[in-house]
Formats: C-alpha cells, sequence, structure tokens
C-alpha cells in the first residue's frame, strides 16, 4: 500500500513495497527533476552502491522519480539512539565514503566549476574576500573523483543488528553529485556536522580526524578547502546558516 514517509513545500515522498517514489509540486521546474535523475543515474553508472533509479514519470502536470527502497534508519537516528557508539559509526561513515570517492564518471559536474558559479553569485561578500576565494580555489589541485556535495548523517541509511551495530551504509540525495577533489567533499561535509550538531559538538572533528587517519591526508589541506565550500553554500541563501557560514569564510587563513 502507498505510504506517504515524507513531504514538504516542494516535494512528497512515497513508499509503496520495494520502492519510493518522490513526486514535486507541478510548480517544480521539469529541468531540475530531470538533472536530479540524470546525475543519480550517472553516479549508479559510476558503480556507487546506491538505490537504483528505476523510472522518471509525469502524472496530471507532476514529475516524479522512482527509485529502490533502502530499508534502515538514517545515521542521525543512530547517533541520537546509541550516542556511545558515534566513534564507531563516523569511522564507517568515512569508510563508505572512501569507497565510493574510488569511482569516477566523467559525464559528472565538476565541482570547481560549480563551486566557482556559486561564489561568483554571491552579492553579500566583498569584492576582495571573493577574489581571495577564487584565487584559492584555482590553485587546488584538479581531481576526478566522485564526491556527493550533501554527504551528511540525514542522508545515510544504515544497515544494523539489534544492538545498532552497522553492516553496511548507503547514501541517498545525489543531486548535487560532482567530480572533483576528494577533500572538498570531506571540508563539506564538515561544515554540514558543524550546522547540524553546532560547534561545541566534536563529531564534525572527529570525523575529519578519522578522514585524515584512513587516507593519510594532512589536516590542513583538508581546512584550505573550508572557507571555499562555506562561501559555496552561503549562495544557497539559508537565513539559519548565514552567522556560522560568514564565519568561515573570513577566516580565508584558517590551517
Amino acid at each position: 500500500m502507498k505510504k506517504l514517509i515524507a513531504e514538504n513545500k516542494l516535494k512528497s515522498v512515497y513508499l509503496d513495497g520495494g520502492k519510493v517514489t518522490k513526486v514535486f509540486d507541478k510548480k517544480y521546474n521539469k529541468s531540475d527533476v530531470l538533472y536530479e535523475a540524470l546525475n543519480t543515474a550517472r553516479v549508479e553508472d559510476a558503480g556507487a552502491k546506491i538505490p537504483k533509479l528505476l523510472s522518471v514519470d509525469v502524472t496530471d502536470g507532476q514529475w516524479s522519480i522512482t527509485s529502490e527502497y533502502v530499508e534502515g534508519p538514517t545515521l542521525t537516528e543512530l547517533i541520537k539512539k546509541y550516542p556511545a557508539k558515534v566513534d564507531e559509526y563516523i569511522n564507517k561513515m568515512v569508510e563508505y565514503q572512501v569507497e565510493f570517492q574510488k569511482k569516477s564518471n566523467p559525464l559528472l559536474l565538476v565541482l570547481k566549476d560549480k563551486l566557482h558559479r556559486q561564489i561568483d553569485s554571491l552579492t553579500n561578500i566583498d569584492s576582495s574576500t571573493k577574489y581571495e576565494l577564487e584565487t584559492r580555489l584555482d590553485s587546488m589541485h584538479n581531481h576526478t573523483k566522485l564526491c556527493h556535495g550533501d554527504f551528511c548523517p540525514d542522508n545515510i541509511i544504515a544497515d544494523v543488528d539489534k544492538d545498532g551495530n552497522i553492516k553496511g551504509l548507503t547514501a541517498v540525495d545525489w543531486v548535487h553529485a560532482t567530480q572533483g577533489n576528494a577533500s572538498a567533499d570531506i571540508a563539506n561535509t564538515y561544515l554540514l556536522l558543524k550546522l547540524q550538531y553546532g560547534e561545541a559538538s566534536d563529531i564534525a572533528d572527529k570525523y575529519m580526524d578519522a578522514f585524515c587517519k584512513a587516507t593519510n591526508t594532512q589536516k590542513t589541506y583538508v581546512t584550505t578547502w573550508l572557507p571555499i565550500v562555506a562561501a559555496a553554500r552561503l549562495a544557497k541563501d539559508n537565513k539559519e546558516e548565514k552567522d556560522l557560514l560568514e564565519k568561515w569564510i573570513n577566516v580565508v587563513d584558517f590551517q
């Protein structure tokens, strides 16, 4: 039986058997729906472990995307239920992210191009800061690794045993996926964790430390991306995030 499992002003998500269908409001831009479906298909083509895209449809003027349903709690729910296991969960999160970052698809949008456009669109930062951010972005190494773009606990579904131990992870919501530098995606997730759990929480720092240890990456290299991804996210114009993001942008020399 079809069941509503999530809803906001622009989309509703329904579960029907082993399928989940995201139905978009009639006002939703058709090109955005098709882009989301295409991006998801390209991630799937890259060989990443994600729910398979099944169909794109339109009924009575409403577009929809149907994918496989992955059962299980989100990582956000697990961290809340089993706070003592947070270190284990972070390590599993990093392990899964490092694995899909080994994949690539040359048809995905280039991350640096996307970041440039987002920074260029900003009107609420001064020109000298924008210049410094874009200069720093230009200096970063060009990679082609698969980057999620919104890799956060809310978008990670876990397969767990009765004691809350993770047996496997699957990420959803690949609409922001790009090809680019893995450390940029790590910096973005670090920022998302700070936004979700607050600056006082050490979850984001544990996450970054776990990634650097697992990949033998210098922490200073990852943190160099923080002002860049903060500026890019500021372009989304979310008022609740504005103060924290501007703080990170202003720390242009953060190490």
